[in-house]
Parts: structure tokens; C-alpha cells; sequence
């Protein structure tokens, strides 16, 4: 590679990090390995073309090629969710919300949102986002079951008439009734947006409810479940596709990313093919068996139980803190992250869980007996977490079992 020659100091810290990343296991529930055709994308001469606009409506010239890759990641996104209009412009999942907001909402407007602390994003609505100066969020939470409150939900769109009902998370492991919430936002006059960022993946794999059909905004990330590469998209109904596409450019960005559209319009090609519905199913297999492994030795699951890719776990029954059992985890080679649970009493620095997942170890290769190891060393982890010698032991066994699932074979930074 020529990166050695000409930087060996990033090279050598991207060497590093392919270690990290083989030798380890990726559980944060928001990342994945992208396919070596996706980082070729990204690595493409379309990271050179600016594209201002969109396709066959260029404020540059040149564009005739970018035109095409862009119209073919469209094309394959409306396939791949039953959408009526896509935008694949966006640059991650937040810019996507926000576009999305500003499309269909003025200033001061009502918006029904997810809690933070009860699995919502930081864009639904949370006190420090920039977002929540300009539109008035109203959050929610779950029930007490860890289910969502439906009856809750609509006797608060009836009394706060938000403009927009949002629904989707970061931390929730259970399904949404999306019917439920179109009969309410029908009620109340609002309109419908999910974010479906974390579990694209597995509704293109048919292994979740697709709320593209039914509502009128729906927003995702391309990478988490979906396997592209970090990006954002928007999909929404026919009306408002003006509206949408002015929203993003030229209202919130410039020239859209063309080596990243490039990778998305790959990834979704990858997710058209039916071995992509073999490993929506297997992450969620995995995620099942986790949960109960888990259980078994102790760990308070979040909500219940998963019905997705994620589990958030409450550690204080183990004598840790969310901070202390993701270093605990690190040192052992497993990547999580601490996480606050509903309704924390802990400050998010330092909060009172951890999230974690399955898509990139059921990229890799693994199933359900793998899920019951790892479930095995989590616990020795966190129990061994002031053990810096039992850390480094579980360290070289999950290293073991890595690198016979590997990736990305032939990439060498050192070169």
C-alpha cells in the first residue's frame, strides 16, 4: 500500500486498529464490517467529483458517471424497503434526522420522541441538541414491562397535538407497532416519521416491520445492520420528496459524498441477495441466545428481553458501574459500550449499563454456540474486572477464537 511509504505513522496506527478489529470482538451494536467491495468504494476515484445537486441536476459539470451510481443506489433502496422516494445524500444517520425535521416542520412545532435514557437518540429530542432549540420535543417513555405504552402514547399526542410522531431508538430492543402509532398520528392530524437506523438491516432482511409503506418519513444509517458505510438516508412518501431533497441540499449540506454513495449503492446490492435474509435471521438468533445466557448468570436485561440485535444490560447487580465493566470488557478483548439504562441515576459518563450486540460477530461467521462462550467470558470479565492478570487471560482466549473467523484477509497497512 502506498499509505506505508508515504505515512508510516497512520499506517501504522491503521495496522493497529486491523489488529484491534481481527483479534477482538466488535459487539457495540452500531458497528459492523463492511465488505472489502464497500471499502474499495470508499477508497474510489468518485471521492475526487464534487456533485453538488442531484442526479441529471448538477450545479458542476462532469457528472455524468456519478449520476449513474448515485440513480442505482436510489433505485436499489426503493427495492430494498418498498420505498416511493429516496434521498441517499445525507452524511450520517443525525444530519438525515435533522433534514428530515426541517422538511416538514417550522420552527417551534411539537414532536412526539423517544426518551434518551428509555433507548431514544440524542436527535429525538434531547435538551442538548441543537435540534431541540428549534422544535419543541415532547419525550416518552416505556411501560413498565419494557413494552412501548400505547395508550400512553396517544393520550399524549392528544393533549401536546405534535405536528410529527417519531418513533424508532438506539437502545430498545423490542419491536414497534408502527399501525398503532399511524392510528394515533391520524387521530391527532401529525405526521409519521420512524428512525430505523440500527435495525435497516434487519427489516430489509424481513426480519422486522418495515415502516416504509405505512408512515410518511422514514430515516436510517446506512452502516449498523444494513452493513454499508457510514451515511444517512432518507425515504419518504412521493408528497413530500421536493420538500425532503431541498431539505438536504441545498438546505442543510453541499456536495454530497459520491465515494460513499458509490459504497451505499454496493451495500445495498449486497442486502438484495437472499443470503443477506440467512444473516438478518442469524443476528437475531444470536442476540436471543445471548440474552439468555446472560440471564443465567445474573445480568438484569433492559426491556425485558430482545427482539433485535441489541441487549442493554443494568451491571450494578455486579458491583460495577457501566464505565468500569466496558474497560473490564476492553482489557478482555471485547468491545461494548457503557450505556444508561431507563431511567439512570447515574450521570452518562459513567452510567449504570452496557450496550452490546451481534451484527459484526454474525458478519464473522458466528452462531449460537460462540454466543454462549462469549456470554460466558462477559461474566468473567466483569467479575474479574479489578484483575488486570484474569482480564489478560480471557484476552488470549477470545483472541483464539477471533482469528478462526477472519476478516479481511489480504489488507495489510504495513505494506
Amino acid at each position: 500500500m502506498t499509505i506505508s511509504s508515504q505515512d508510516p505513522a497512520v499506517a501504522a496506527s491503521l495496522e493497529r486498529e486491523l489488529t484491534r478489529e481481527k483479534d477482538g470482538l466488535e459487539m457495540i451494536p452500531s458497528e459492523n464490517f463492511v465488505s472489502e467491495a464497500v471499502l474499495e468504494a470508499l477508497g474510489s476515484v468518485t471521492t475526487n467529483k464534487y456533485a453538488e445537486g442531484y442526479p441529471g441536476k448538477r450545479y458542476y459539470g462532469g457528472c455524468q458517471f456519478v449520476d449513474e451510481i448515485e440513480t442505482l443506489a436510489i433505485e436499489r433502496a426503493k427495492l430494498l424497503f418498498g420505498a416511493e422516494h429516496v434521498n441517499v445524500q445525507p452524511l450520517s444517520g443525525a444530519p438525515a434526522n435533522l433534514a428530515a425535521y426541517s422538511a416538514v416542520l417550522k420552527p417551534g412545532d411539537t414532536v412526539l420522541g423517544m426518551d434518551l435514557s428509555h433507548g431514544g437518540h440524542l436527535t429525538h429530542g434531547h435538551p442538548v441538541t441543537f435540534m431541540a432549540g428549534i422544535y419543541t420535543f415532547i419525550r416518552y417513555k416505556t411501560a413498565t414491562d419494557g413494552s412501548l405504552d400505547y395508550d400512553n402514547l396517544r393520550a399524549m399526542a392528544l393533549e401536546h397535538k405534535p405536528k410529527l410522531i417519531l418513533v424508532g431508538y438506539s437502545a430498545y430492543s423490542r419491536e414497534i407497532d408502527y399501525a398503532k402509532v399511524k392510528a394515533i398520528a391520524d387521530e391527532v392530524g401529525a405526521l409519521t416519521m420512524a428512525d430505523i437506523a440500527h435495525i435497516a438491516g434487519l427489516i430489509a432482511g424481513g426480519e422486522m416491520i418495515n415502516p416504509v409503506p405505512l408512515f410518511d418519513l422514514v430515516t436510517t444509517t446506512t452502516h449498523k445492520t444494513l452493513r454499508g458505510p457510514r451515511g444517512g438516508m432518507i425515504m419518504c412518501k412521493a408528497a413530500l420528496a421536493k420538500a425532503v431533497d431541498k431539505a438536504v441540499f441545498p438546505g442543510l449540506q453541499g456536495g454530497p459524498h459520491m465515494n460513499v454513495i458509490a459504497a451505499k449503492a454496493i451495500a445495498f446490492g449486497e442486502a438484495l441477495k437472499p443470503e443477506f435474509k440467512e444473516y438478518a435471521r442469524q443476528i437475531k438468533l444470536n442476540a436471543k441466545v445471548l440474552e439468555e445466557e446472560l440471564k443465567k448468570t445474573g445480568f438484569r436485561i433492559m426491556f425485558g428481553h430482545t427482539e433485535n440485535h441489541l441487549l442493554l444490560i443494568d451491571v450494578t447487580g455486579k458491583g460495577v458501574t457501566g464505565k468500569e465493566a466496558q474497560l473490564a470488557l476492553d482489557a478482555a478483548g471485547i468491545t461494548v459500550n457503557k450505556n444508561a439504562i431507563p431511567d439512570d441515576p447515574r450521570g452518562p459518563m459513567d452510567p449504570s449499563g452496557i450496550r452490546l450486540g451481534t451484527p459484526a460477530l454474525t458478519t464473522r461467521g458466528m452462531k449460537e454456540a460462540e454466543m454462549r462462550q462469549i456470554a460466558v467470558w462477559i461474566d468473567r470479565a466483569i467479575t474479574a474486572h479489578a484483575d488486570p492478570a484474569a482480564l489478560a487471560a480471557i484476552h488470549a482466549e477470545v483472541t483464539e477464537l477471533a482469528r478462526r473467523f477472519p476478516i479481511y484477509q489480504e489488507l495489510n497497512y504495513q505494506k
